[in-house]
């Protein structure tokens, strides 16, 4: 049974509702006007006596703006034996969905975005969850990396089906971090080496936002709303996404999801993280100022195009459910590439060696997107043509430009022109890029920073409107300031999946005015 076909009699209508979008269903007591959830419900009583066995299905109705809703739809029946009938079909099709998780591990994070996460989670998701007989352990953290020290050390994976964050963009970094680091353990995997090839991790992960952004969310279901994230994770969807490991000199530093942005969108946090007291609108602040100072980096970047896949970073093609690209391109680099196996060149005798290529210069901006990194803010993003589980990440240089132009760039975030038709902004789909400030030739960030001192003095550091650049800026990584500037970044195809389909097309969906029906 593929489907289900609810007919609306006092309508003559019909409305088709799959079995994998089914998340319960549950005997009703006509005669005491109530369900087993214990809502009271009114019905017609020429129906009630015609019909008194009934129950009730709860499944996914879709609203507009990728939105989900949990809706009821309510059977009539004149035989408590045809009723029974139906519920244990029912039932029995919903336990042969495999997929659906039946155990889940919840971490809450009590202080992110506005502080609702506890909220959040006892109001709106664990009805839901409580609805679809899914059980749960829950711990609200207490500290940062709490949920990522618990994942990696005490945490018992083999009993559940997934690990669900409820939180923003930061606490779903902690999740990743805690269980692809656990995998590769298990698995006997040297995160430390840059040529490693990850192990995979089984385990889903689902996102409910409750952060300042949720960038994450957004552009793996398309909104932000916690109802929409619970029921991608009770009907148990999975959407593979690619990981970035990020290394400092054979020493693994962190994994990025999103963004790793060097020059402006490190400035940025880097500032942010000395005025927390202001809250969210501390990145306005920062990033206005940031784009006054109007600061550029010298250096070297050294990548390995994606070459033989599908799609190109200024396409129209969108990374959507079931995406094609993804799905070819990752069966692509599923195996052995001949391109894992080149080396990075040193940048500093050779600019072209097997086949990667070299980019010298002054940047304003070094940015790579992993995915469209689209937000309500920005709903294109930085790279709007990126794929969620194609194996690469877009590299985009913002070369040094008038302060003009630059808000030229920024501005292309928010509307829907091509964010790379500029003279000073170019952008490669790459598989592994390497970063070398032009006074880090010796990888050492100690070196770096105490050139940073001689060459600039304390005026120019304590004035930034001074024309002076500082030597170095910070790698922001998903919204963590990285403790080095030169690093090498490798893409990990499908390393992770979520409880995620990938935004939907948005089709027009009928209205369900009256869910009473007769069978």
């Amino acid at each position: 049974m593929s489907c289900l076909t609810f007919v609306i009699t006092s309508y003559g209508t019909s409305h088709s509702v799959s079995v994998s979008e089914i998340l319960a269903v549950r005997e009703l007591d006509v005669g005491g006007g109530t369900n087993d959830d214990g809502r009271w419900q009114k019905m017609p009583q020429k129906l009630t006596e015609a019909y008194p066995y009934a129950f009730t299905v709860s499944y996914v109705e879709r609203a507009r703006q990728h939105r989900w809703r949990c809706s009821d739809v309510t059977f009539h029946c004149s035989d408590g034996v045809l009723r029974q009938q139906w519920i244990q079909t029912i039932r029995e099709q919903l336990t042969a969905l495999t997929s659906r998780p039946k155990h889940l591990l919840v971490y809450i994070n009590p202080y992110g975005g506005k502080q609702q996460g506890e909220c959040i989670y006892e109001q709106k998701v664990a009805p839901l969850f409580a609805c679809a007989s899914i059980s749960t352990d829950v711990i609200v953290t207490e500290h940062a990396n709490h949920a990522r020290d618990h994942l990696k050390t005490e945490a018992e994976l083999k009993k559940y089906d997934g690990v669900v964050c409820v939180g923003g963009d930061g606490m779903f970094s902690e999740i990743v971090h805690g269980l692809v680091s656990r995998t590769q353990r298990d698995n006997g995997v040297d995160q430390n080496s840059p040529e490693e090839k990850l192990v995979p991790c089984s385990l889903r992960i689902g996102i409910i936002p409750a952060g300042s952004t949720d960038c994450i969310c957004y552009a793996t279901v398309g909104i932000n709303d916690p109802v929409t994230s619970a029921l991608h994770v009770i009907v148990g969807d999975s959407q593979p996404m690619d990981v970035c490991s990020v290394h400092h000199n054979n020493t693994f530093l962190r994994y990025s999801i999103s963004l790793l942005g060097y020059g402006f969108y490190g400035d940025v946090l880097a500032d942010s993280e000395r005025k927390r007291w202001m809250g969210p609108a501390r990145y306005d602040f920062s990033g206005f100022k940031t784009f006054l100072t109007h600061h550029h980096y010298e250096g070297a970047v050294s990548f390995l195009p994606a070459t033989d896949i599908l799609g190109t970073p200024r396409d129209k093609t969108r990374c959507r459910a079931g995406c094609f690209i993804c799905q070819h391109d990752g069966q692509l680099y599923s195996g052995d590439s001949p391109e894992e196996s080149k080396t990075a060149p040193d940048v500093s005798d050779r600019e072209y060696e097997v086949g990667w290529g070299v980019v010298r210069g002054k940047f304003l901006a070094i940015n790579a997107a992993s995915m469209s990194c689209a937000c309500p803010r920005s709903p294109m993003g930085l790279s709007p043509a990126a794929h969620l589980a194609d194996g690469t990440t877009d590299l985009i240089l913002v070369r040094k430009c008038s302060r003009f132009n630059f808000l030229r760039h920024l501005l292309r975030h928010t509307s829907k022109d091509d964010q790379f038709d500029m003279t000073f902004v170019e952008v490669h789909r790459v598989r592994r890029f390497r970063f070398t400030p032009r006074h880090c030739q010796n990888d050492s960030e100690l070196d770096l920073r105490e050139n940073g001192k001689q060459l600039f003095s304390q005026i120019c550091r304590d004035h930034p409107a001074c024309s002076c650049s500082p030597a170095y800026s910070s790698w922001n990584c998903d919204g963590e300031i990285l403790p080095h500037a030169a690093i090498e970044v490798g893409v990990h195809c499908q390393l992770i999946k979520l409880f995620a389909r990938g935004i939907e097309e948005q089709p027009l969906f009928e209205d369900l005015a009256n869910p009473q029906c007769a069978l």
